[in-house]
């Protein structure tokens, strides 16, 4: 869950660092397994500091999102995929929903229960061991981007599979023109919303809809792109 101004640097620290990049991107992509434990390093090591800057953020246009397109009577079973330090159970939870956590870093597993009282699950996200047919939503805030392009199907495959029918899941990232790689020492794909689209589709959702944030500024200064998908019955 990358900050508002992390986003920003992060496009233009891609914009300046393409060339000394290239080899170690096709070592990722070449060894998702890699990629993944060094992101996962980065959030371990940097626990504590991550808490602290995300702790107030506001994502509440998010978990609206998410919401108002469930159908199902509350409460609803909500899974909150790469939940970080929990702050997001905690708001699920206090509206009267039924939340999990997933995350991959054990510190933020650790914080999560503490913090939101909640069942949180230590997960990779490239080895997703999810219950068939479990959520009534999936609350993927700022964590899809992190998984290798080669792999995104995988994820999204299991994830449709842990959704109930009619199921509903959010997802939000960082926007780009398709640039997959490094920055710093977390690895990313920045996905244009074709490409994003296409790969929802792909994977046997439907589209409900999408926005830029955060709200009310200039497209220039929306780093993230939100979307929302319903399952959709295979066959």
């Amino acid at each position: 869950m990358p900050t508002f101004a992390g986003a920003m640097g992060w496009q233009l620290a891609r914009m300046h660092a393409r060339v000394g990049d290239a080899l170690q991107e096709m070592n990722a992509m070449s060894d998702p397994d890699r990629a993944a434990q060094r992101t996962l390093d980065y959030y371990r090591l940097n626990a504590e500091a991550f808490r602290d800057g995300t702790r107030d953020h506001d994502v509440s246009q998010n978990i609206d999102a998410l919401l108002r397109h469930i159908q199902a009577p509350a409460p609803l079973r909500i899974l909150d995929l790469g939940c970080g330090p929990g702050r997001d159970l905690k708001a699920l939870t206090a509206r009267g929903h039924v939340a999990v956590g997933l995350d991959g870093t054990e510190a933020f597993v650790e914080m999560a229960r503490a913090d939101s009282g909640c069942e949180v699950w230590q997960q990779d996200l490239l080895q997703l061991q999810l219950p068939t047919e479990s959520f009534d939503g999936i609350f993927a805030n700022a964590v899809l981007f992190h998984v290798p392009s080669a792999e995104l199907s995988g994820v999204l495959a299991r994830l449709h599979e842990a959704l109930k029918g009619g199921g509903v899941l959010f997802c939000s990232n960082p926007r780009g023109q398709d640039e997959e790689g490094w920055s710093g020492d977390r690895y990313g794909v920045w996905y244009s919303w074709p490409s994003w689209r296409a790969r929802l589709l792909a994977a046997g959702f439907v589209e409900l809809e999408h926005y830029y944030r955060p709200a009310g500024l200039p497209r220039a200064q929306q780093p993230w792109l939100a979307s929302v998908w319903r399952k959709a019955s295979r066959g």
